[in-house]
């Protein structure tokens, strides 16, 4: 009888056990992901994009071809591996040509020989492209593919380039094959609001704000009018005088802006920062 209980405890047991040590092997193992997930965080203007995707490589095999491995022509992909792309913005921008809120969104495509259909979508909770429906695609836009003679590149790359306050574009690359999609944002309605509302308070942000006058909106007399309450707290600052002497000169004030940056050139000497200094006599020699 004892035997038998042996016998029948090895018989259940032994198995069992073997398959707890094999699942705790396994969970101590880590390989290398065959399509590395990446995310792309990117201040734009004043706010972020976030760009969430995997990144298969070639390895081998055909590309944007009619029946190819990876990405066939005319067919939706999820851009590439793994769950669909997701991407997100934290203000209101124009992509592609199209306004589209803050928001999160899946970035579908269908590659094509000479454009790219462009989708966003809002089935963030699909499987790739699996539970994608048309009646949730927010936009739909085509872009040209730009062929780029001799790269291979063989990793499946999306990034941001060309990137400006107002502007910038997000490049999907892969093998030699290129396209571009324009982003925009009117980030200077936003400034003059927080601005406005900032001037409220008790510390006023008087450089600040004739940075964003003169370099963005080109408000001048804004900004001439901003430099100086500036200057009124920092009577030393050389780099200021400067920003005032370049507002002045834009202005039509040449005698003004001479002034300014003869002041910045004094007060830059002193402080040792011959990079000013040249800033200034740069100034005067074109007036």
């Amino acid at each position: 009888m004892q035997e038998t209980i042996i016998h029948f405890m090895k018989k259940i047991l032994l198995p069992a056990l073997a398959v707890i040590m094999y699942s705790i092997s396994s969970a101590q193992l880590q390989l290398p992901q065959l399509s590395p997930t990446a995310t792309v965080v990117q201040n734009f203007s004043v706010g972020k994009i976030t760009l969430e995707y995997s990144r298969p490589s070639i390895k081998g095999r055909t590309l944007f071809e009619e029946n190819s491995d990876l990405a066939p022509l005319g067919k939706l992909w999820r851009t590439g591996a793994n769950a669909a792309t997701r991407i997100s913005f934290t203000d209101k921008v124009t992509f592609g040509g199209h306004d589209i809120d803050s928001g999160s969104y899946v970035l579908y495509t269908i590659p094509g020989e000479d454009e790219w259909e462009i989708i966003l979508n809002k089935g963030l909770n699909n499987s790739g492209t699996s539970g994608y429906k048309e009646s949730e695609d927010v936009v739909r836009f085509n872009v040209p593919v730009e062929n780029a003679t001799g790269m291979n590149v063989q990793t499946f790359t999306m990034e941001f380039l060309n990137i400006m306050p107002g502007s910038c574009d997000l490049a999907i690359i892969w093998g030699n094959t290129m396209v571009d999609i324009p982003i925009t944002i009117d980030f200077k309605a936003k400034v003059r609001s927080q601005i406005e509302a900032a001037m409220q308070g008790k510390d006023k942000p008087y450089w600040q704000a004739a940075s964003f006058y003169y370099e963005y909106d080109k408000n001048y007399p804004k900004a001439l009018e901003n430099i100086n309450h500036a200057l009124e707290a920092n009577k030393d600052a050389f780099f200021m005088y400067m920003m005032k002497a370049r507002i002045q000169k834009e202005l039509g004030d040449k005698q003004g802006a001479k002034a300014s940056a003869e002041k910045c050139i004094e007060l830059a000497t002193v402080a040792n920062n011959d990079e000013y200094v040249k800033f200034g006599k740069d100034l005067i020699s074109s007036l």
